[in-house]
């Protein structure tokens, strides 16, 4: 006779219990894996989620990486259709990870299908697993504008790493090799210009710099014609057209609060915030779940998820954050200055002879950096079948692309890692917000997020380790200058502090006595080992969660705009302004007021735009344009200049070493990089104690940059870093014999000037007519001039308030005004 044991468990069934970790002791078909124990951490979380939060609608989980945080999100959910709140479904950020998560189920004997069809998914038997590409998009079967699959039950897993797509999923991005492409060039012609004549030239001459954003002003007029493009090409089965069909559903009915962005490589239309209204399964699911190792500041499930944060109070965590694996973190570049990108390179060759060394670079280009010494490197289409080549044995030196979550390189497979510069932003309205926020502190804390996700890649357990190198001139400036280690986690910013304290022992060292260091780690020795695991025995989660009252507001703004209530959205950013002291935040804030304002009032919109200028002249301009403001000369000597630069503005020599060193690393040659080269160029003048400006970008005519250089002289440059030509065209020609002329109308007589190209090339092409008093700053040039800015900042360093011998060295390094054309320029040919 067959016993059906289920009847005897009453309601101790798997599928009756709901406490989580009750259930995780009834489920019978777990892996020996588990020896029949959660994690302490583990079940503190399923503890405070069940007592405390299961019955509210948004509750943010925070887990260290490698904490266990899958097992608790199978179980909640699992405890949530017991519960009969399905159907069920739990979000990660890739289809690889998906596999993990079913893999995960599987072992612990949960129910779980990929298929949105499944029924036992339907009737809230099982939990789906899907990513975030299959929950958003515009023909999601949750609905974009009529549920069609209901969701009880939603949890969104490296939530981090899904709100970055789900940005991507309601952009629309079209090439500009398409006749949509054209003709939103053709309707939009006029206003670029007005903006910019020298950025039009640029986006029509295919500059790979040039992106440009459509004034909104224009945009909103435009609207109806807008609308009928996109309608009649939304179901193209042109390959290039694929996001509009994806994404048009997803921003249709809101396409007056987007942006669009037209850059020579194609346009990208992309709102203001996320219409996550517009997948009304998830907006209206009974219970979501937001889980993530790294989020420090919640404000991004505002803007992104439309969270309704009054509802929050704190983040669920486990009770003590250290459960985190072992991480050495040396920062090289910080310890020696004098350690050069080319040394590392060889140092981490070395090391990879024995360990898998992974190097995370932001961009293709950096990848090139590598090549000659990586064993493998690794893009979106080889990443998985790369990392498994990890986890099976010794590869070497490995190279990953953009990457900075969603893989797991446990043990073996990554025990050295290096963060190789900075993240990049990948939209092109980042890049437009980048420029317009200057390098403020908003842009670097999802920039410093991103690196600590990318530092978790090489522990995947409490147990696990890995040296972690980070590396880079521009991302040690922001570490150090712009204090973002105090943006980490607890956890991250303990074992920073550690290792801080054990890089004193190492200031000033070669990299040969390094190498012995990270033995300790790599060799696993004992002392060490306590050591570590000893810095984070006390480190506690914070629970409590962070909310930018700012983006709140713009969000609050945003939605009522939505509701077509501009005059509620222009008081609420009226109030946001008359708070902010941050002059460059508030003149951003300003332009976004008059984005809602031309709704109803466009006379007010252009004078708040020139308004908006005086604080920020990154904004969008004013149809009646600015006036522009001569560059001033200092009223006292070079080095005298100089001197109160460092003291005004880093307040102390080191600080200004580590900037210096930071613009040595952006003042390269290298496609897509001329708004960080040109601003690195006019912060260079500041450095040898000039003066600087940008007058193309804040008043939208003139020369790149423009340089005060004493004795009523100045330097009229134009940068062309991304130029990969062999000769100087005659567009690049035209364009600084443009800002010669430019600079004869703007200043008098007295005033007297040096045109000077920033470009590989010293070679004009045989169409242009160069103004016969160029000269050019070419890529050898630059070299040298960077050489002696090196070893001249430490210099100064050392006697940065003596002023007489910062006016020697100025000498000594060839930066006087009457020694620098000839140093560190060429003549053309």
């Amino acid at each position: 006779m067959i016993i059906d044991f289920g009847k005897l468990n009453g309601n101790n069934s798997v599928d009756t219990v709901i406490n989580p970790r009750e259930l995780f002791d009834v489920l019978p078909e777990k892996d020996d894996k588990y020896e029949e124990y959660l994690r302490d951490v583990q079940t503190e979380v399923l503890n405070k989620w069940f007592e405390d939060y299961r019955d509210k609608k948004d509750v943010i989980i925070k887990m260290n990486t490698g904490s266990g945080k899958t097992v608790v999100g199978l179980l909640m959910l699992k405890s949530c259709l017991n519960e009969n709140n399905g159907p069920a479904v739990y979000v990660v950020p890739d289809p690889y990870l998906v596999k993990q998560v079913v893999n995960e189920a599987m072992s612990l004997g949960i129910d779980v299908t990929e298929n949105t069809n499944d029924p036992s998914f339907l009737k809230g038997e099982s939990i789906l697993i899907i990513n975030i590409f299959k929950l958003i998009n515009g023909k999601s079967v949750f609905g974009t504008e009529n549920v069609k699959i209901n969701i009880g039950s939603i949890i969104i897993d490296d939530a981090h790493a899904c709100l970055d797509i789900a940005e991507n999923q309601f952009s629309i991005k079209i090439p500009y090799n398409t006749e949509v492409y054209g003709e939103f060039l053709n309707l939009f012609r006029e206003s670029i210009k007005q903006q910019s004549e020298v950025g039009l030239i640029e986006l029509e001459a295919g500059d790979p710099n040039a992106n440009r954003i459509v004034p909104f002003w224009s945009w909103i007029d435009n609207k109806s014609e807008i609308i009928r493009i996109l309608h009649n090409n939304k179901d193209s089965n042109d390959e290039n057209l694929k996001s509009l069909m994806f994404g048009w559903p997803l921003i249709k009915n809101n396409i007056e609060h987007c942006y669009c962005v037209i850059g020579s490589d194609g346009l990208e239309i992309s709102p203001k915030f996320l219409p996550i209204h517009n997948i009304p399964s998830f907006q209206n699911a009974q219970r979501r779940i937001f889980m993530s190792a790294t989020i420090s500041d919640d404000s991004v499930l505002v803007s992104h998820f439309n969270i309704d944060h009054t509802m929050i109070s704190q983040a669920i965590t486990p009770n003590s954050s250290n459960d985190i694996g072992e991480r050495m973190i040396i920062v090289p570049q910080e310890l020696n200055p004098d350690i050069s990108d080319d040394q590392l390179k060889i140092f981490y060759k070395e090391i990879s002879q024995t360990q898998n060394v992974v190097i995370i670079v932001p961009s293709n280009y950096r990848a090139k950096y590598w090549e000659d010494v990586a064993d493998k490197i690794l893009n979106s289409k080889n990443l998985h079948a790369g990392v498994e080549e990890l986890k099976k044995g010794h590869v070497g030196l490995v190279v990953v692309i953009n990457k900075y979550d969603g893989i797991d390189l446990p043990k073996s497979a990554c025990t050295v890692l290096v963060i190789d510069g900075l993240p990049d932003v990948r939209r092109k309205i980042d890049k437009i917000e980048e420029s317009a926020l200057q390098g403020n502190e908003l842009l670097l804390n999802n920039k410093i997020q991103k690196i600590e996700q990318g530092m978790g890649r090489g522990i995947r357990s409490k147990d696990d380790y890995c040296v972690v190198f980070l590396m880079g001139r521009s991302l040690v400036n922001h570490l150090y200058v712009n204090g973002a280690i105090s943006r980490f986690t607890a956890a991250t910013r303990k074992q920073v502090e550690l290792s801080s304290r054990l890089s004193k022992q190492l200031r000033g060292k070669d990299l040969e006595e390094l190498k012995d260091v990270i033995n300790y780690s790599l060799n696993r020795d004992k002392d060490w080992i306590r050591t570590s695991r000893g810095a984070l025995v006390k480190v506690k989660y914070d629970p409590s969660v962070i909310f930018d009252d700012r983006i709140i507001k713009e969000r609050e703004a945003y939605n009522h705009a939505l509701n077509n209530n501009h005059r509620e959205s222009t008081q609420i950013l009226l109030n946001v302004i008359n708070e902010e002291e941050n002059q460059i935040i508030r003149g951003v804030m300003k332009q976004k007021l008059a984005e809602y304002l031309h709704f109803y009032d466009p006379v007010e919109t252009q004078q708040t735009l020139m308004s908006a200028i005086k604080d920020n002249s990154q904004v969008i301009h004013p149809i009646e344009g600015i006036q522009y403001n001569r560059l001033i000369p200092a009223d006292v000597s070079q080095a005298q200049e100089l001197v109160n630069y460092i003291n005004m503005k880093f307040k102390g020599p080191n600080k200004y070493i580590l900037f210096v060193n930071k613009l040595i690393e952006q003042l390269v040659f290298m496609p897509e990089t001329a708004n960080t080269f040109e601003q690195a160029f006019m912060d260079l003048a500041y450095v040898l104690g000039y003066r600087g400006q940008r007058p193309e970008k804040q008043f939208r005519k003139g020369p790149d940059n423009l340089w005060s250089v004493g004795n009523s002289k100045y330097y009229v440059i134009e940068c062309k870093n991304g130029a990969v030509t062999d000769y100087i065209s005659k567009d690049d020609c035209n364009q600084l014999n443009g800002s010669i002329n430019w600079f004869y109308e703007k200043y008098d007589e007295g005033n007297n000037h040096v045109p000077i190209m920033v470009h590989k090339s010293n070679k004009f092409d045989y169409a242009a007519s160069p103004n016969k008093n160029i000269r050019i700053m070419n890529e050898g040039d630059l070299e040298n001039l960077k050489t002696n800015l090196k070893n001249f900042a430490q210099a100064v360093a050392a006697n940065a308030n003596d002023v007489n011998k910062v006016d020697d060295l100025m000498k000594s390094f060839f930066f006087k005004e009457t020694q620098f054309i000839d140093k560190y320029t060429s003549n053309f040919k």
